[in-house]
């Protein structure tokens, strides 16, 4: 049976602690909303008609909601029932329940999923399935009706539901109104909402970047207050959340978003630390070219590597740690290889950045100390290694803070359209300090010595 019956037109909600002034519902009916079901997932609207048709109300929620109010191509559709995720369960076959902090369920399209949720509460039932430590709410499966489900949702442009039975629009807390004037507003009193989430103030930059909303000014005021809160999120969740901000084709607008409101410096200390004392802008200026870069990329649908995403962003600690090392007198491999480490492993404090993604991103750093060479030899294992064409685009990004670059591009760019065999003609064969290059004659001779001798080394 369901939990609620369906949502009451003339109702109010039930705004307990988190909404302290009531909403009255605002229906939308279908002529005054752009919505149409030419641009909802037939899978949404498969899920949405069975729900409805087996007694549940059945609603599409969210950003899909908000993203088809203002023209855009929703990439999810959620569902939100006062069916539970067992009842969900037992209507579709595709089906598999997901989530401790939060119960859902996913119906299964192929490579397609719909996730459903059920309306939850406000308040603990005392049940236990509503947890809350140090302020953040940690577990949440206390089920309730569609007005309280409304009012315990972030912000309001997140909070309208799309109706199947009638194709209205239901809006319990004005979400509909700042839609349509492009204005991020959470719902109830932000530092609380913060409190119970810190990664809150995270969403909030980004869907102001993608939407290309104004962070309304209640909202806005408590977050360079409670930045340093983010230090508290799982560093595996803010991973994740930094691949949300960067790789959905609204990089650029979403690093001012963190900059202008003090978050860039929990997430990346040592990057800001290292932005803010660069009084050329040089740093900045790689950092906002490789992001339109990025953003170009995803707009074109072409892939993005979090390796050099990771390089990017990271790229200014580790120049300020490189220079630190060089002046305590190491050698430059050696600064190279430390200051990479170092800020990879300062880095994970915040971020769990995989290995898989932070070992590719050193190289990417590394090689790019090898783009000076000419030497024949150390061209030709530079053009094969695995990550050298990463290493060449990030060089071409570094021309944006110097011209000093060009040069090297320019042999390097060459050295690949010859494919690296015949590049060598044109390569000096000495060091510019006159020493002989790697694998020259004499070192041949000493590895025919050795192995007359029935060594099988031979080092290099």
């Amino acid at each position: 049976m369901p939990l609620g019956n369906p949502v009451n037109p003339t109702g109010s909600a039930n705004i307990n602690s988190i909404v302290t002034t009531p909403f009255t519902v605002r229906v939308i009916p279908r002529d005054q909303h752009t919505i149409s079901r030419r641009d909802i997932s037939p899978n949404a609207l498969r899920v949405l008609y069975r729900l409805r048709e087996s007694g549940f109300g059945a609603y599409l929620v969210g950003g899909a909601v908000r993203d088809l109010l203002v023209g855009g191509r929703p990439k999810d559709f959620d569902v939100a029932t006062d069916a539970t995720p067992e009842q969900v369960k037992q209507l579709f076959r595709n089906c598999r329940l997901i989530g401790r902090r939060f119960r859902l369920a996913h119906v299964v399209f192929g490579r397609e999923i719909i996730e459903v949720a059920t309306f939850r509460a406000n308040s603990d039932d005392g049940s236990g399935d509503r947890e809350v430590e140090n302020g953040m709410l940690v577990r949440d499966n206390v089920y309730g009706t569609i007005e309280d489900d409304a009012v315990r949702r972030d912000f309001t442009c997140n909070a309208l539901y799309y109706a199947i039975e009638d194709f209205s629009v239901r809006d319990y807390t004005g979400g509909f109104e700042d839609v349509l004037e492009r204005r991020m507003k959470l719902i109830g009193d932000p530092e609380q909402r913060y409190r119970e989430d810190p990664v809150r103030m995270l969403r909030a930059v980004r869907l102001a970047a993608k939407l290309n909303f104004e962070i309304e000014a209640a909202t806005a005021e408590p977050i360079p207050r409670l930045a340093s809160l983010l230090g508290e999120a799982a560093p595996a969740r803010l991973f994740e959340e930094v691949l949300k901000l960067f790789l959905s084709g609204h990089g650029v607008a979403s690093f001012e978003g963190l900059e202008r409101y003090g978050l860039l410096a929990v997430l990346f200390p040592e990057s800001a630390a290292a932005l803010k004392s660069n009084r050329t802008g040089a740093l900045r200026r790689i950092l906002i070219e490789g992001l339109r870069n990025t953003d170009e990329r995803v707009a074109n649908e072409e892939p993005v590597s979090p390796a050099f995403l990771f390089a990017l962003l990271l790229w200014p600690a580790f120049c300020r740690a490189l220079i630190g090392l060089q002046k305590q007198g190491l050698a430059p491999e050696e600064a190279q290889r430390r200051a990479a480490d170092r800020v990879t492993l300062h880095q994970l404090s915040t971020i769990a950045l995989p290995r898989r993604f932070s070992l590719p991103m050193q190289e990417i750093w590394l090689l790019q100390s090898r783009f000076s060479t000419r030497q024949r030899k150390r061209v030709l294992r530079t053009l094969s290694h695995p990550r050298f064409r990463a290493a060449f685009d990030f060089l071409a990004l570094r021309q944006a803070a110097s011209s000093e670059h060009q040069e090297d591009i320019a042999f390097w760019r060459e050295a690949q359209a010859e494919a690296g065999h015949a590049v060598g003609a044109g390569l000096d064969s000495v060091h510019t300090d006159g020493e002989a290059e790697e694998g020259t004659a004499p070192r041949r001779r000493r590895r025919r010595r050795r192995s007359g001798g029935g060594s099988a080394t031979a080092g290099e």
